[in-house]
């Protein structure tokens, strides 16, 4: 006689998948083995799980509703679907090739063993905001992650102080249950891992008060990240073992720190070169002179400004700019600096000073503005604009 699934389940059998899932979900916290170790529950439990393994799938739903019972060994002696009641290929793989194949007949087949319950921990990500001068010159940050850590109290077993884990009776320890179901080719042997203690081989009677059985904790800790120089925005610098400590204890995965670089007021980075704006005024842009400027790593430098220096001059300044930071995160040399020069033009005159600058312009023929050439062999705005629509 096929099992009442869906009373199993404790749902109607126009039930959706939504309820159906929410109904196991319910009836599993109640009946896990961590948390109601008795073996009467521990039964309900597989039988729980076998349930909603049947109604979440499709086709083994479509026999229950038709009066069958997917499970059921004899069910499929006749017609139909040879591979229904199988999980998919890597079943049918496993059954034939596997861990517990066998065929005509019934033969045994070796598992697979139950899985250790110690698993490698996640990889982490963290932003760390930095400004221009940082990013330069490197340093060395100390940062406050909220990660995974192993449980103090259990140190990662699991387990309450004074009690041991317990070998699971559903699976005997093997952490898998196998079944017989009938093929084309025979009876096949397929295995799967245990429900009850989810292919560990064995269950926690008692679990850490701290951790749940888990074998960590949620805390916050201190991680100390050595920033060369010449990082930059959206890079990423790996901590090797500074992130999440995995279940029952297992080894942390690794923590990346992503640079977020702030905008800086006075220069742009492009690469590993820096743009700044530098204004002069008209008087020293005619004339030429040496001008102080600041520059981001090298402090205060002198710029030479040539005689007759034009609005938007652009002056490099070689290994002035950001440290090339190489895949080894070695520095190999340094970007250039680009001053773009403005020429800053008085808006304000009083009498003598515009006397002056009216002297200027008789002396140098300057008193009526002209048209310049457009066959200018310097280029200039109209021959920018005839390139632009060729």
């Amino acid at each position: 006689m096929a099992r009442d699934y869906y009373g199993i389940l404790g749902v109607a059998k126009n039930a959706s998948d939504q309820e159906i899932k929410r109904a196991y979900r319910k009836l599993a916290r109640e009946l896990h083995p961590d948390v109601n170790p008795s073996e009467d529950a521990q039964h309900r439990f597989g039988e729980v799980t076998t349930a909603y393994e049947v109604l979440s799938d499709p086709q083994k739903r479509k026999i229950v509703d038709l009066g069958g019972d997917p499970m059921d060994s004899g069910a499929r002696g006749g017609g139909g679907d040879p591979f229904a009641g199988f999980g998919g290929l890597g079943d049918i793989m496993d059954a034939f090739f596997g861990a517990a194949g066998g065929a005509a007949g019934g033969g045994g087949g070796r598992g697979r063993g139950p899985r250790s319950r110690v698993q490698p921990g996640s990889d982490a990500l963290i932003r760390l905001g930095l400004s221009l001068e940082e990013c330069a010159t490197g340093s060395d940050r100390e940062i406050t992650v909220d990660t995974a850590v192993v449980c103090d109290l259990c140190r990662g077993g699991g387990t309450a102080e004074g009690t041991s884990t317990k070998t699971c009776d559903t699976c005997g320890g093997a952490g898998e249950v196998q079944s017989v179901q009938r093929s084309f080719l025979g009876q096949v042997v397929t295995a799967r891992p245990c429900p009850v203690c989810r292919g560990f081989g064995e269950v926690i009677p008692d679990p850490c008060r701290q951790c749940g059985g888990d074998g960590r904790i949620r805390a916050r800790r201190n991680v100390t990240a050595k920033i060369p120089p010449g990082v930059g925005d959206g890079m990423r610098i790996r901590l090797s073992g500074q992130g999440e400590v995995g279940p029952g204890g297992g080894p942390a995965g690794d923590l990346y720190v992503e640079i977020d670089e702030a905008p800086h007021e006075v220069f742009v980075r492009e690469g590993n070169d820096l743009h700044c704006n530098f204004r002069i005024p008209m008087t020293t842009a005619a004339l030429g002179a040496t001008v102080p400027i600041t520059t981001l790593v090298d402090g205060d430098y002198e710029l030479d400004v040539e005689p007759g220096t034009q609005p938007n001059t652009e002056l490099v300044l070689t290994g002035k700019g950001m440290p090339r930071l190489r895949s080894s995160g070695r520095v190999d040399g340094r970007g250039d600096l680009h001053v773009h020069i403005d020429v800053v033009v008085p808006t304000k005159l009083d009498e003598a000073q515009r006397d002056l600058l009216v002297e200027l312009a008789q002396q140098r023929g300057e008193e009526v503005p002209t048209l310049a050439a457009n066959g200018s062999k310097h280029g200039g705005l109209f021959s920018k604009l005839r390139a632009k629509n060729r």
